[in-house]
């Protein structure tokens, strides 16, 4: 891959996790429970976590045109697999705004997934392969966390007022 395209694929990287940044800033300031907004946000952190990666890739790459070679060990995380708690099911009501931000955020998370999983597989550096199986890896699990939450957040709701039709 040429130099501007890995550029390119990073700049296209950041802008994506900046603007994931900024809507759970926006959905954390909105929220009405303060759970609520503690997941909010924890996952606007974790995107200037993913920031923070991707800008030092991008300033390596364009420095000596190398990506940062990274052991597993750095990419690890699960602060995300502790945050579903009946607690925040229970705070977020289905047809209200922090379900609609719930399930625009797994649009972005799938749009993430998409474009880092194309990158590993087309990255022949595997640094930058490992770096984009990484991301691809770390928004999948951001991405079942929330859908996790709207199928569970979805069914209380229709237990609630009975729309089951057996």
């Amino acid at each position: 891959m040429s130099e501007t395209d890995a550029l390119t694929i990073l700049k296209r990287a950041i802008l994506l996790e900046t603007r994931g940044k900024a809507f759970y800033k926006q959905a954390a300031k909105t929220a009405q429970s303060p759970v609520v907004t503690e997941f909010f946000e924890m996952m606007a952190a974790e995107e200037v976590s993913h920031i923070k990666i991707l800008s030092d890739q991008y300033k390596s790459f364009q420095a000596d045109s190398k990506f940062i070679p990274r052991s597993a060990d750095e990419y690890s995380d699960d602060s995300a697999d502790q945050v579903i708690t009946e607690k925040l099911k229970e705070n977020i009501s289905a047809a209200g705004f922090e379900s609609a931000a719930i399930s625009a955020a797994m649009g972005m998370e799938e749009k993430a997934i998409n474009l880092y999983s194309q990158r590993a597989k087309a990255a022949d550096d595997p640094d930058e392969k490992a770096l984009y199986q990484w991301l691809a890896e770390w928004e999948t699990q951001h991405l079942e966390m929330l859908a996790k939450i709207d199928r569970e957040v979805t069914e209380t709701i229709w237990n609630d007022n009975s729309f089951w039709p057996f």
